[in-house]
């Protein structure tokens, strides 16, 4: 194995460029496999397909753009990705990490930008959350994909992810539901997929703390006050009881999302 290059921002760290180099440890190449299996079984992406990628600029969404981007290069396949962070104007991400960003992005192959948009529209209710915040997230993304022609956009969320909506669902809405690995809007127009699916956060977390990924800081007033972030200690607690419990939970919804996706 070459010798591993250090970080220019973050001398503890490993530049990523030595994954992208294919300079990488054996738990990375697992977990790019891991979100390519992820990908297989549940049909998500095609050869030929142009994937939306939704970009927070946290952990998840840069990792998620690391593993699609180094697993077109294993494949016999091609896809073609182009990201979109969307930058709330009320708290706008540090000036600093734009060019830091747009860097990591063109090593990655990937189209990128940075759209600013208000995070407060008046169209939204007084009573604001997280919920109501990525549900308006979601919309801007929607119409640039409408927009622009993209017929899938692929999101950064995991399995911790699955489990901490399943359990939002069941204690505080009376439902049994979760997000799906693949989800189909406006009957088969536009499809959100999630291929790190079945990918604990740990690793994820792993990767940030390994690589020099240029992770934005969070910068929502909410961040730590959310119920999201107060059930993740209830989610390890029940994992050190049970290291499967979070497939279990994934499992008990039988998700079986492998839909004929439109073709036209």
């Amino acid at each position: 194995m070459k010798e591993a290059r250090t970080s220019e921002y973050d001398s503890s760290k490993l530049s990523y460029t030595n994954i992208i180099e294919g300079n990488m440890m054996p738990w990375v190449m697992r977990f790019i496999k891991d979100v390519g299996k992820g990908i297989n079984d549940f049909d998500m992406i095609r050869d030929g397909e142009d994937i939306l990628l939704g970009v927070s600029g946290g952990k998840d969404s840069l990792a998620l753009a690391m593993a699609l981007s180094i697993r077109r290069k294993w494949l016999p396949i091609t896809y073609r990705l182009h990201g979109i962070m969307i930058n709330w104007i009320d708290h706008p991400i540090d000036e600093s990490y734009r060019p830091r960003l747009k860097k990591y992005f063109e090593d990655l192959d990937i189209d990128f930008e940075i759209i600013d948009e208000p995070q407060f529209p008046t169209t939204l209710p007084e009573d604001y959350n997280c919920y109501i915040c990525a549900r308006n997230r979601r919309r801007i993304l929607f119409e640039i994909a409408n927009k622009r022609g993209f017929r899938q956009i692929a999101l950064g969320h995991h399995l911790d992810d699955l489990v901490e909506t399943s359990m939002m669902n069941l204690f505080f809405r009376g439902e049994f539901a979760t997000m799906n690995p693949i989800q189909e809007f406006f009957e088969g127009d536009l499809y959100v997929i999630r291929p790190m699916i079945e990918i604990h956060e740990n690793t994820l977390i792993r990767l940030a703390q390994t690589y020099d990924l240029p992770v934005i800081k969070p910068v929502c007033p909410y961040d730590q006050t959310n119920i999201r972030s107060k059930l993740k200690p209830l989610v390890r607690e029940l994992s050190h009881m049970d290291r499967f419990a979070r497939e279990h939970v994934m499992h008990a919804h039988n998700l079986d999302c492998r839909i004929k996706r439109n073709t036209d």
